[in-house]
């Protein structure tokens, strides 16, 4: 096969630091009624291991637009990691077959905690575009996570 059509495994690597404690970002990654603020409504979610939850997002071509999710690991305040699966073989770009994983890291930084990010299994020139769209797109949503954080500890701090 020539060397530039071989599909080859790329993954989204985020490093972000947050000036809250781990167990503060752990109850963001692993809260439904949270991650519906910072990334989208889960349908189904439990952070427990082999737990299978739904998003929905835009559908495309003969994809429904549902991403099927599964727990795969779950080590309170350090890993969360799930399944993310979607699109549909017959669809080229957006939309087109994706079987990837997200894992959220977390460690200790000084006086915060330390996201490391890694969305990986892209299978690239086949997932060039998901993989260019969700890049750019993880970056927004560690943004809002970042919001979402900082608004919950400051409502904690006021009761």
């Amino acid at each position: 096969m020539n060397e530039k059509l071989r599909p080859r495994a790329q993954a989204i690597v985020l490093d972000e630091v947050f000036p809250h404690a781990p167990e503060v970002i752990w109850k963001a990654l692993t809260t439904g009624d949270l991650i519906a603020r910072w990334l989208m409504p889960p349908k189904g979610f439990d952070p427990v291991i082999g737990n299978r939850f739904t998003f929905q997002t835009n559908p495309s071509g003969e994809w429904d637009g549902v991403i099927r999710c599964e727990v795969l690991e779950v080590l309170p305040n350090e890993r969360f990691s799930f399944a993310w699966k979607g699109g549909h073989e017959s669809n080229e770009g957006y939309g087109s077959t994706l079987e990837t994983v997200v894992t959220f890291s977390l460690s200790k930084a000084g006086d915060g905690t330390r996201l490391h990010l890694v969305h990986s299994g892209f299978m690239l020139p086949k997932n060039d575009t998901a993989y260019r769209n969700m890049s750019d797109g993880w970056r927004k949503v560690v943004t809002r996570l970042d919001t979402v954080v900082a608004e919950e500890t400051s409502s904690q701090t006021l009761h």
